[in-house]
């Protein structure tokens, strides 16, 4: 019988100053694969990063052509900067408009010219 286990996401670093070969890592991955969600190289911010990336490329942007979108400002949970510039990236070629903030109080960003 198998024990009951949570899949989560981790986060691979060496914060000590230490010598580590890349076959380490790389054995690591191999045996945290049954157990992580997701695992990145790198800090907690770069999980973060990693797994909002990988949530945006879940988005099909031709969906949002020639509409007008708000992207929200407030959150109940801190969104990275980088969030923000990849949806503009990916939404510019295709919306109408695209505005920051909240419906009643929003920063124009972009508007298509005609």
């Amino acid at each position: 019988m198998t024990g009951l286990f949570i899949r989560t996401n981790i986060a691979i670093i060496c914060s000590a100053d230490a010598i580590v070969p890349t076959w380490a890592y790389m054995l690591l991955a191999l045996h945290l694969e049954p157990y992580a969600n997701h695992f990145v190289f790198g800090n907690l911010d770069d999980l973060e990063i990693e797994l909002f990336r990988k949530e945006l490329s879940k988005i099909n942007p031709s969906e949002y052509e020639g509409k007008r979108i708000v992207i929200k400002g407030c959150s109940d949970m801190p969104i990275p900067t980088y969030v923000y510039v990849e949806i503009t990236r990916l939404l510019k070629p295709y919306v109408q408009s695209l505005m920051f903030g909240e419906p009643c109080s929003t920063v124009p960003l972009y508007k298509k010219t005609k």
